[in-house]
């Protein structure tokens, strides 16, 4: 991990703001292409009056999550809604993994995201997600994992179910560093790649990972799916300035999945609860209300359904997130947006680089249009900006800001 704690020079916060709520809502994976028999991205097809609402008393307009072209992880693109720059602070998908599940993390530990895989007698990858299997069996396997692994001495190797086929690997020892290549291949039908170091530094940690993974494949050599691991997002850990010392900002984060909880506690949010379903996070939202300045509300099922080529299951994510924006709203929030963190297209069936849309609904507001889609946010007030910006927007329309320079 790699971060920068310079404050950003245009963002002159205020001491002693004025008592406001922001409210960030991150469909993750939001942004579509159109199909190709009716020109609409899943978000222009689905049903949702009450986005199209907030979208006529909003400003909108598309967020570059990275940069052009740059294809964003979640955890970049969460980062950069979170107002920090996703090019200066720079953090692999396992280390914010480790946080959502709550693992006890000191400075120098390396994690890394895992999948757990199905590989064939020769050792090619036949699903890189091993069939999604439920999360009683994933903690079978681990189970049966930490009995039999045996790591070098002086270092400690643990793994810890994160949701479905996702698994966070814990390594712990003297010098040990996290400049390792993924040893996910992203296809099937070939090998897993070799986990390299990078630097000489991460030579040791390279060495204890493939021995790790090695020794999962002797000992579940004969389970019929979970029978391996891919591997990806190595980091080390290193605290980061939290929200509060950048923006003064105290944020509750509602998520169901552990990563982007991790996201939100790396940048010093609190976890009050962990919801079941899209319901339960809006009720977590409810009976949290008036307790911080900033809400982060996270959804999960339009990432997924995109991720499965899924375009209908998508659409119809939206549209149950769209049935609950009345009680998000009934809240009064000062500032309320409404984004996603990457696009994940279910035509391309993965993360894209494509804008993502979004709409910033406050009293300071200028509407452009009656609805909220792809189409309708690239002609809006906002234009095209860096998500990394979005959060002095937030600031802004919130009374957070002062006036810059005389």
């Amino acid at each position: 991990m790699t971060a920068s704690s310079q404050r950003l020079p245009d963002l002159q916060v205020d001491p002693s703001p004025p008592r406001s709520s922001i409210v960030l809502v991150v469909l993750d994976g939001l942004g579509g292409l159109p199909h190709a028999e009716t020109g609409r991205t899943e978000l222009e097809t689905a049903q949702t009056p009450h986005l199209d609402a907030l979208a006529a008393r909003a400003s909108l307009g598309m967020l570059e999550m990275v940069a052009p072209g740059v294809t964003p992880g979640s955890g970049p693109g969460h980062l950069a809604l979170f107002g920090y720059d996703p090019l200066t602070t720079v953090i692999g998908r396992g280390l914010l993994s480790a946080l959502g599940v709550g693992i006890d993390l000191r400075p120098g530990d390396v994690a890394a995201r895992l999948n757990f895989a199905t590989f064939d007698a020769e050792g090619r990858v036949t699903d890189r997600r091993a069939g999604r299997p439920s999360d009683a069996e994933a903690h079978r396997v681990i189970d049966r994992v930490m009995a039999g692994l045996k790591p070098p001495a002086g270092v400690e190797v643990s793994l810890h179910a994160e949701k479905e086929h996702r698994v966070v690997l814990r390594v712990r020892g003297e010098q040990l560093a996290a400049a390792l290549t993924d040893t996910d291949p992203l296809v099937t039908g070939v090998p897993d790649l070799p986990c390299e170091a990078l630097d000489a530094a991460s030579a040791r940690t390279a060495e204890i990972v493939g021995d790790t993974l090695a020794q999962v494949r002797t000992l579940l050599a004969d389970e019929p799916a979970l029978n391996g691991f891919l591997a990806r997002g190595f980091a080390a850990y290193e605290p980061i300035p939290t929200q509060h010392e950048r923006f003064g900002l105290r944020g509750l984060a509602f998520a169901k999945y552990p990563m982007y909880r991790g996201v939100a506690k790396l940048v010093g949010m609190q976890v009050p609860a962990v919801p079941g379903s899209a319901e339960e996070t809006i009720t977590l939202l409810e009976q949290h209300w008036g307790e911080h300045d900033l809400y982060f509300v996270h959804f999960k099922d339009t990432d997924t359904c995109g991720h499965d080529g899924d375009f209908a299951g998508k659409v119809a994510a939206i549209s149950e997130i769209d049935a609950l924006m009345p009680r998000i709203t009934a809240l009064n929030p000062d500032v309320l947006i409404v984004t996603g963190d990457h696009s994940t297209p279910a035509i391309y069936g993965e993360h894209s680089w494509h804008h993502v849309p979004v709409l910033l609904a406050s009293r300071w507001a200028r509407p452009s249009a009656t609805s909220f889609g792809e189409s309708t946010c690239r002609g809006g007030d906002l234009g095209t900006l860096r998500a990394c910006d979005l959060m002095g927007l937030a600031l802004a329309h919130a009374g957070r800001l002062v006036k810059y320079g005389a």
